[in-house]
């Protein structure tokens, strides 16, 4: 477990310009500007602030954003690969597309491999907080920190609370879906969810989008939803997303490499063009889930390398939704 990886550093969406197209005064662009400051002191990233309203016209400043980032584009690709250790590696793990299989060979994989990477000092973000319904008791046991379980059960309550108030809750899931392929309740379903963040005490409890800093694993408020849940993880720090999906998913993400982990090899055969790491070995015995997850791991450590990329990058599977606080399970 001392070895190196190779730092993500030379992908052009880690490394490239943000640009920023505002239609406001320069007083709003001044408070934007500080209040990126206050949320993240170290954000030292290229940002391109464009004013429309301070603009020549609207051909003018499409021609300057667009010839500013390809300046950026061309400094952000003079960055190499520096040799960084495993203490680096930020995996988020999602489910989507669940099926019978999934808290029996992938999640539980993917969980043995966060134990591992938490173990030596790396972080694990476990999120889609409506899919942890039924789970939660489970995990509150596993906080070491009291204040953190209670921001956690404030976190549930307050999402299920809003959900509810628009006639919703977080006891629609199971979803018809999940239901017809074998997850037939909400307790097998969140357990099973669950089982990706492996067996790691829980360190830190965050909000949407709250930067990761402790190692270790860490419970991340997100909708169940794909796209909004990998989108938050990846801006609260994902370098890797391992993505377990029983029936297939697209979902894949512009910043940070989606993995997609399937929980049988019925699906691996059938959308070979977007899986990854086939779990269906567990399934017929051939491998243990320890086997599986250590597996798992050095495919992560390859990937965060540039050894292997991921089918989703390949793919341009470039999905990005901000969750907007709107009722999204």
């Amino acid at each position: 477990m001392g070895r190196l990886l190779a730092a993500y550093a030379d992908h052009p969406n880690v490394a490239g310009v943000t640009i920023l197209s505002l239609g406001c005064q320069n007083l709003q662009t001044k408070q934007l500007l500080e209040e990126i400051k206050l949320r993240n002191p170290n954000f030292d990233k290229p940002l391109l602030v464009y004013e429309q309203q301070q603009s020549q016209s609207e051909e003018q400043l499409i021609s300057d954003a667009i010839k500013d980032t390809f300046k950026g584009l061309i400094e952000a690709n003079k960055i190499e690969r520096q040799p960084a250790p495993l203490t680096k590696l930020v995996l988020g793990v999602k489910c989507g597309g669940s099926d019978g299989f999934s808290g029996i060979s992938a999640n539980p994989s993917v969980g043995y491999t966060s134990d591992l990477l938490a173990a030596i000092g790396g972080k694990v973000l476990l999120a889609e907080f409506p899919e942890l319904c039924g789970a939660e008791q489970q995990l509150i046991d596993r906080t070491i920190d009291e204040d953190k379980a209670k921001k956690f059960i404030h976190l549930m309550t307050t999402y299920n609370s809003q959900a509810e108030a628009v006639g919703s809750g977080f006891y629609m899931n199971p979803s018809p879906g999940n239901i017809k392929d074998g997850l037939i309740t909400d307790a097998i379903k969140s357990t099973g969810a669950a089982k990706k963040g492996g067996t790691s005490p829980v360190v830190d409890v965050l909000d949407y989008t709250e930067p990761a800093t402790k190692p270790g694993l860490s419970l991340v408020c997100t909708p169940g939803n794909d796209v909004e849940a990998t989108t938050g993880k990846a801006a609260s720090g994902a370098t890797l997303i391992l993505f377990t999906t029983g029936l297939g998913t697209p979902t894949g993400n512009p910043v940070c490499p989606t993995i997609k982990v399937s929980t049988n090899n019925v699906l691996t055969k059938r959308m070979n063009d977007i899986i990854d790491i086939n779990c269906g070995p567990v399934v017929e015995g051939e491998k243990t889930i320890e086997e599986m997850g250590e597996d798992i791991l050095e495919y992560c450590i390859k990937a965060a390398s540039g050894e292997v990329i991921p089918k989703a990058v390949l793919l341009n599977q470039d999905d990005f939704i901000p969750w907007k606080r709107g009722v999204s399970l």
